[in-house]
């Protein structure tokens, strides 16, 4: 169950799209990429960040450790692998997510990369010939933005939770 929860999140924060256009042969268009020079706003955006956090308003129980103990802190009951999730965003516009790549042994590998933007608190990102914007709240210091969607959660009962699950991200070498 907690995998699927996983995939959820890959696939919400690094994969969901929103295709721009078809044309009427069925062919897809293309976003296209973000350019030019980067905003004030944008410049604190720039370097590596990490996953540090995953809490949900709801308490779920997503570990199969044969006791009943639903947390809403998501984060405690991922497992190294799944924690080793950070973006990296470049002053040139490149942005990659990658999950699973410095953890030991980890199945759940995965790169992407695009451009981005940011503006007005929502983050504009185009990769895979799709567009996603996220609304993005950065802590008093810039040294951690968070990122809050709705998700349907199945626990290890099998049973269904609808919660907002708020992600943050802490800047790589940040003081706090």
């Amino acid at each position: 169950m907690k995998k699927g929860f996983c995939f959820m999140l890959i696939g919400t924060i690094a994969l969901s799209s929103l295709f721009v256009g078809c044309s009427t042969d069925n062919t897809i268009e293309c976003p296209a990429d973000y350019e030019g020079a980067l905003g004030e706003e944008e410049n604190s955006l720039i370097g590596t960040w990490q996953l540090t956090a995953i809490l949900a308003d709801k308490e779920v129980d997503i570990t199969k450790d044969e006791e009943d103990n639903p947390k809403k802190d998501i984060f405690v009951q991922y497992s190294a692998c799944e924690k080793d999730s950070d973006y990296t965003f470049g002053p040139g516009r490149a942005y990659e997510f990658s999950q699973g790549e410095n953890a030991s042994s980890c199945s759940n590998k995965v790169k992407i990369g695009g451009t981005w933007k940011l503006s007005s608190g929502t983050l504009g990102l185009i990769g895979n010939c799709s567009a996603q914007n996220l609304n993005i709240v950065f802590n008093t210091d810039k040294s951690a933005f968070s990122v809050t969607s709705n998700y349907n959660i199945t626990d290890v009962k099998g049973l269904t939770i609808q919660t907002d699950v708020k992600f943050t991200y802490t800047k790589v070498g940040a003081t706090q």
